[in-house]
């Protein structure tokens, strides 16, 4: 199974846009490739997917155990014919001074060939202790090539390549100059999701195109060849069969909401939910469904249409108000609050949650979470599991005028959440969050949640 893994020196090297233009250009050759992302990542999956037109999956030290990350590159990497990793910082960068959480530590577990992209911006000959840094610093990592990214010229490009040639052994695969037009817009939570660019296909054609033409992707090819075989998949097709559906479950998919793990909604399905995408702008009311779920994404750019869609807002407030099981993170609960505020605009909201949300120009919560269960939540972790849950979070805002007998799913144990302390704000069979959940071997929320609609729709036919 050929893959190799994109690290770079530091963060915003360029290793993402770099990551989508292999994609896109090796998927033009005909290839089927499978992407991965490191860490915990909404954005840069929806370009990847968008790019190989499979889904991107994302493996995570701090979420998954080590067995299960393994599982999940080996089971998804059946049916291509290529793989590609998308680190997340730099190479050496992690959680912990051992570095266990580290970029490096997956391609180390993975047995990956990397890739290291390079800002070669103002770089001459300090660029050869810098790939020689690298090689050292661990030696189980082999760097199998280097892509120079944003590189200043012809003359530049031949500068470097001299010193890579002259004073290491690592082989430059690519060189991609600086060129404006392959920017990706960023927005505070990073690359603006594909979902909401209109001009994204366009924008992944161009990049596939300049970086196809300025990186060998035979070169490439053959570091993915290098890789050592995963471990076999352990999942039979029968594992996955999904049972006809019991219960429909709304799910927002939008411009303003389109944050969800792929993962987590086939999880879903395989519980027994038929899922039911709905337009918070666009459709008048809900679909008839059994339960909800809003997920993350940036409602406050498209607040004053969120405002504007009052029959929808009705529509949640009504489903939640009379008992409706839902579930809502982040975003999601920015819509489900009373009211939006961000600059000198306020827009109203579902008002489902008592309080007022307040948007900053600084992260209010960010990195990963620990969560322990307060037995508030209406769909809980099973006895004997602990009741901990390990998630993650990003959010400029904040919540203004919670009632202080406010019930919460979660004590916070590491990480912001609501105020510090708590999360999960539990109203009727609502939970809304701002701490994003993920559905692995630790912590199954999707079937209980699954379970729970249905023991809801049971009660009220």
């Amino acid at each position: 199974m050929p893959h190799f893994f994109i690290s770079a020196a530091h963060k915003s090297s360029g290793k993402t846009t770099l990551s989508i233009g292999l994609t896109a250009a090796l998927a033009a050759r005909g290839r089927a490739v499978q992407t991965f992302k490191k860490g915990p990542d909404y954005i840069d999956p929806l370009w990847l997917t968008a790019a190989s037109g499979r889904s991107c999956r994302n493996l995570d030290f701090f979420t998954m155990f080590r067995e299960e990350i393994e599982q999940e590159f080996a089971c998804f990497m059946r049916g291509s014919d290529v793989g590609i990793i998308e680190g997340n910082k730099g190479l050496y960068d992690g959680l912990d001074l051992d570095g266990s959480n580290s970029n490096a530590a997956l391609a180390r577990l993975l047995n990956s060939p990397v890739i290291l992209v390079i800002d070669a911006r103002g770089m001459t000959r300090g660029i050869a202790p810098l790939i020689l840094g690298y090689q050292a610093f661990d030696p189980e990592i082999r760097i199998a090539g280097v892509v120079l990214n944003k590189v200043g010229g012809s003359r530049h490009e031949g500068k470097l390549r001299n010193v890579i040639e002259h004073y290491t052994d690592v082989p430059v695969v690519g060189a991609v100059h600086f060129q404006p037009e392959l920017e990706i817009d960023e927005r505070h939570l990073g690359l603006m999701p594909s979902n909401e660019a209109e001009q994204a296909r366009d924008k992944i054609s161009l990049l596939g195109e300049a970086v196809g033409g300025q990186v060998d992707l035979d070169a490439i090819l053959r570091i993915a060849a290098t890789a050592a075989a995963p471990p076999p998949c352990p999942r039979s097709a029968a594992s996955v069969a999904r049972p006809a559906p019991v219960v429909r479950i709304g799910y927002a998919r939008d411009r303003a909401f389109g944050f969800y793990y792929p993962g987590d909604l086939e999880k879903m399905e395989q519980a027994g939910a038929e899922l039911v995408p709905f337009d918070t702008l666009l459709d008048s009311t809900l679909p008839q469904v059994d339960g909800l779920f809003i997920g993350g994404g940036f409602p406050e750019t498209q607040m004053d249409a969120l405002e504007a869609n009052a029959s929808m807002l009705r529509s949640v407030f009504e489903f939640i108000d009379r008992g409706g099981p839902a579930y809502a993170e982040c975003g999601g609960l920015m819509y489900l609050a009373r009211s939006l505020t961000w600059g000198d605009r306020t827009c109203r909201m579902a008002g489902v949650i008592g309080a007022d949300v307040v948007m900053h120009g600084k992260p209010q919560g960010r990195g990963y979470v620990r969560l322990r269960e307060t037995g508030a939540g209406p769909w809980p972790m099973p006895e004997g599991s602990g009741g901990t849950i390990a998630a993650h979070e990003f959010h400029y805002s904040t919540l203004s005028g919670l009632a202080a007998d406010t019930r919460f799913a979660y004590r916070v144990e590491r990480g912001t959440g609501v105020d510090g302390r708590h999360d999960g704000i539990v109203y009727k069979n609502l939970v809304a969050s701002y701490t994003h959940l993920r559905d692995v071997a630790g912590n199954r929320w999707t079937r209980r949640f699954v379970e729970f609609v249905r023991a809801c729709k049971g009660e009220s036919s």
